[in-house]
């Protein structure tokens, strides 16, 4: 059975064992009864994943002609593939559940915005993005590449960039290169006032990243507040732990 691959959805599928055998290696680290794969495409992983034992799985994917080839294909994903966009999902399972995929890069950031909506739920993620978005993703204070997604996702999780992917090891190639990294949830996250409060935070400051706070900020905190040296800095120059204590003194 054959099948076409989508520009419009991003598809670059892995064909690659040697890089879906490492991926399952790394997950199969870690304890947890329950997975979602997000956008198995071809089955590259999924292929390995139906080898886990005890392991109730699940995946999701948007594209019917590829559920169509996974079911054909690996005929024990039958009634175990949602047929569904990832962003408007509902959480797959009652328990917590470990994550895994080879994102869609064209929505890799929006992919990680929702599953932190589900932290309480995930405990572990092992993703595969464009380098970029991953060494954004694990990247710390002072590197150019420190930003929004660095911080929303260090303040919930400990984050280790696993290993690099070369656009060889995809059909077709990307242009460029792929990371595969690896999020577990920290069993005390970094206090805040509220998530509100600090995603607020974090989004209006790196937004204006090349100002200092004082300016990037005005518009959250009192103007005697404003007068502490943390301002004189920009974004990229606060921990996750600074941004998190200053969610206190917002107004």
């Amino acid at each position: 059975m054959q099948y076409t691959l989508k520009k419009s959805l991003g598809q670059h599928f892995l064909k690659d064992e040697v890089i879906s055998r490492k991926i399952v290696s790394a997950l199969t680290e870690h304890s947890f009864n329950n997975l979602l794969e997000i956008g198995p495409g071809a089955g590259a992983l999924t292929k390995f994943l139906l080898q886990l034992n005890d392991i109730n799985f699940k995946a999701i994917e948007l594209d019917e002609e590829k559920i169509n080839y996974l079911e054909h294909t690996y005929p024990s994903t039958k009634n175990k593939i949602i047929h569904q966009d990832f962003l408007k999902a509902a959480l797959p399972f009652e328990e917590s559940f470990a994550i895994v995929g080879n994102f869609p890069y064209n929505i890799s950031s929006q992919i990680v915005f929702k599953i932190l909506e589900w932290k309480e739920h995930v405990p572990l993620i092992i993703g595969m993005f464009q380098k970029e978005v991953a060494q954004r993703i694990a990247s710390t204070p002072n590197s150019k590449v420190y930003g929004i997604l660095s911080v929303l996702v260090q303040a919930f999780y400990n984050v280790e960039y696993l290993f690099d992917v070369e656009a060889s090891s995809f059909n077709p190639p990307p242009k460029v290169m792929s990371g595969v990294i690896e999020l577990n949830i920290k069993k005390q996250h970094v206090i805040m006032r509220t998530e509100k409060d600090f995603f607020q935070l974090v989004k209006t400051a790196f937004n204006q990243r090349r100002k200092k706070m004082r300016n990037a900020v005005q518009n959250l905190f009192d103007d005697d507040i404003l007068q502490h040296e943390i301002f004189d800095k920009r974004a990229e120059q606060l921990s996750v732990e600074n941004f998190a204590a200053l969610t206190f003194k917002m107004k």
